[in-house]
């Protein structure tokens, strides 16, 4: 196992289980995270804080929730990881969706390094 590829394994680990310490500690003071769904962007963020407040924050959004990881590909400083997405929702969200709900989703996220830390990170469904 590479060493971005054991550095993703824990960011996906410390989301499983809502460990917000575990999911950022391999990231860069200044990460950018983008949220892409149905080709638009939805969210941006810089820096740590910004990212943490929001991962904070949207543990209150599932009472359960689990990344998969199907596959790496490595490129250059970038790793992309395709995953299968598994949550229940926590809250009754305004599109419709409802607390108990279940969700399976489809996606990818593409991890871009500079030496050992996260630097961008992209989340795309």
């Amino acid at each position: 196992m590479t060493e971005r590829e054991s550095i993703i394994k824990n960011y996906v680990d410390g989301y499983n289980t809502f460990n917000v310490d575990k999911m950022v500690v391999d990231f860069d003071e200044n990460v950018i995270f983008e949220n892409i769904q149905n080709g638009e962007t939805n969210m941006s963020l810089s820096g740590l804080t910004e990212f943490r407040e929001q991962a904070e924050q949207s543990k209150n959004y599932f009472t359960k929730r689990t990344q998969t990881i199907k596959s790496f590909s490595h490129l250059d400083n970038v790793t992309e990881i395709e995953i299968d997405y598994y949550a229940i929702l926590g809250m009754d969200f305004p599109n419709g969706l409802k607390s108990g709900q279940e969700l399976e989703l489809k996606g990818k996220s593409i991890f871009e390094f500079f030496g050992d830390k996260v630097i961008k990170l992209t989340d795309i469904c």
